[in-house]
């Protein structure tokens, strides 16, 4: 039986987007079945890319409780602007700088680890080796096969670069086949993540990502001042990341009509100075920081229309979180990426919105004029999105099955 559980990974409380907010949510829901946790975790940097400023002057280590969550900080190198080689400093000093948080724990009889952060795996095999217990690793992303996609191998000094891939990938799947058991948050990545572990299909789970419907609820939501109540209001909020693409962002809004559009663009992140620069002439789109999350509901659901720019070189086999809170606003989403991507069949499924993988811009001007010109159609399609996403992206049902079926694993030989 699940008595003790420790969570391994650099994201946590109190980041409260992408990774971070799920690593907690999964703390807090083996807090809430009785289990004593501990988290081994770094300080908090993101979106940013900076030290948080609550924690900035805080020790190297610290440790923390956090309703009845016992965790254990390290302060680890942030690169001002992540390139290929300083997110390699950054999460290898993440890992080494944790060993000693891993002598911390007491007992463990369940040890998760978090991917992105291949490396944090060697943690993990560590406690097992101290203290026993099972290995999960649960993976967000396979962060060395994002990085080829992005491109992030090309340019000057390739052959290194690619020598250096060949030794992570290995790494990788030696660290893998370690393992006791493993999840992922798509069906894609389950088949990729078959190859990488050589696990049974009996020790791999599906588990999504999630969005609680209670927290994210038009009916709950009050008009925020972001938004121009006289215009048709576009938002993006989320990281402004490599893996968007923000030169389709600025062409798209370059054609919109200044008189009926209003773009509002929230968030932090890698390309946020890139994209404010290539704004600054631009009259019809405002720039604001990260939201508190208390603040979220208001403005998701505030919007008119939700819009994603993904780059089609990029196959996303994920349900990228910032969807989960999109569809559960009630309001439809223009998307861009490669067909192949799993978010493609999503919109199919949900018909809450449009989906482009051809690149061209003048496809999502239309659309966007079409939902300014048709109220009705904007509605149904708002509608679609949020029926879609509690059916099958609730909280509570995806949480209870996967503590669930772990503890079923658990117990079998």
């Amino acid at each position: 039986m699940i008595k003790n559980v420790t969570i391994i990974g650099i994201n946590f409380y109190p980041e409260d987007t992408a990774i971070g907010l799920y690593s907690t949510g999964m703390a807090k829901h083996f807090q809430n079945e009785s289990c004593n946790v501990n988290v081994v975790t770094g300080f908090p940097y993101y979106p940013a890319w900076k030290i948080s400023e609550e924690y900035r002057f805080k020790k190297r280590y610290l440790e923390e409780n956090i309703d009845g969550i016992t965790i254990y900080r390290y302060k680890q190198y942030v690169p001002k602007k992540p390139t290929f080689i300083s997110r390699i400093f950054h999460l290898l000093d993440f890992t080494f700088g944790s060993i000693r948080n891993v002598f911390k724990i007491d007992r463990t009889d369940l040890i998760i680890v978090i991917v992105p952060f291949t490396s944090s795996l060697l943690l993990g095999t560590l406690l097992r080796y101290l203290k026993g217990g099972k290995l999960w690793v649960h993976v967000q992303d396979f962060e060395f096969d994002a990085a080829s996609q992005a491109g992030l191998s090309n340019g000057q000094g390739s052959r290194l670069r690619k020598g250096i891939f060949n030794m992570l990938f290995k790494l990788e799947k030696f660290l893998f086949s370690k393992v006791d058991g493993a999840s992922t948050i798509s069906f894609a990545m389950l088949k990729k993540l078959r190859a990488k572990t050589g696990l049974t299909d009996d020790r791999l789970l599906y588990f999504p990502n999630w969005v609680d419907p209670s927290e994210i609820n038009p009916n709950q939501a009050r008009p925020h001042d972001y938004f121009n109540k006289d215009k048709f209001n576009i938002l993006y909020s989320g990281n402004i990341g490599e893996k968007q693409d923000w030169q389709l962002f600025v062409d798209f809004v370059k054609r919109l009509d200044t008189k009926l559009f209003n773009v509002v663009l929230v968030g932090d992140g890698a390309k946020r100075e890139w994209v404010r620069e290539e704004m600054s002439n631009l009259t019809n789109i405002q720039y604001h920081p990260p939201v508190p999350f208390e603040d979220l509901n208001d403005l998701l659901c505030g919007a008119d229309l939700h819009i994603l720019f993904q780059k089609a070189e990029v196959i996303d086999s994920v349900m990228p979180s910032k969807l989960l809170g999109m569809f559960a606003s009630g309001v439809p989403s223009l998307v861009t990426g490669n067909k192949e991507s799993e978010v493609a069949s999503i919109f199919e499924k949900s018909q809450c919105g449009y989906y482009d993988s051809t690149g061209e811009i003048y496809p999502l001007i239309d659309f966007a004029n079409k939902l300014q010109r048709d109220l009705s159609y904007k509605e149904e399609l708002g509608l679609n999105a949020r029926r879609f996403i509690i059916k099958n992206f609730s909280s509570q049902e995806i949480l209870n099955a996967y503590s669930s079926e772990i503890e079923s694993l658990f117990s079998s030989p």
